[in-house]
């Protein structure tokens, strides 16, 4: 296993990460985000697999679990349609069953412990 870093909290604008924090491995958070473009979003997919009940440390398994928020800083896939280039390609995994979770867009909530929030537009 590589090293972790827990409890991370990133603030974006237009892609690029503004603000970051981490509980756990907030040197090496800081350190990674100086890399060339590595403070870019590379891919923001949500898990979908209900069929994945528990974590097993194993990136490209845990972030289809049910629930989760799979980030990816630095270089994006070129098949997607990404321009980002960087040096790295960095994923992080987050719970967001977990009570206080969410995901805002434009200040609204979109997306709360583990559901997506659709909003009322009356």
């Amino acid at each position: 296993m590589g090293k972790e870093i827990e409890n991370v909290y990133l603030e974006f604008k237009d892609g690029i990460v503004t603000s970051a924090s981490a509980q756990k491995g907030e040197e090496l958070l800081n350190e990674l985000l100086k890399i060339e473009n590595a403070n870019r979003m590379g891919e923001f997919p949500i898990g979908t697999n209900y069929g994945i009940t528990q974590f097993t440390k194993k990136m490209m398994f845990d972030e289809k679990i049910e629930g989760t928020l799979h980030c990816a800083l630095g270089d994006g896939y070129k098949i997607t349609g990404s321009k980002n280039e960087s040096a790295i390609h960095w994923d992080l995994l987050k719970d967001m069953k977990v009570l206080g979770s969410k995901i805002l867009a434009d200040d609204e909530v979109v997306y709360k412990e583990g559901n997506w929030v659709i909003p009322n537009k009356d």
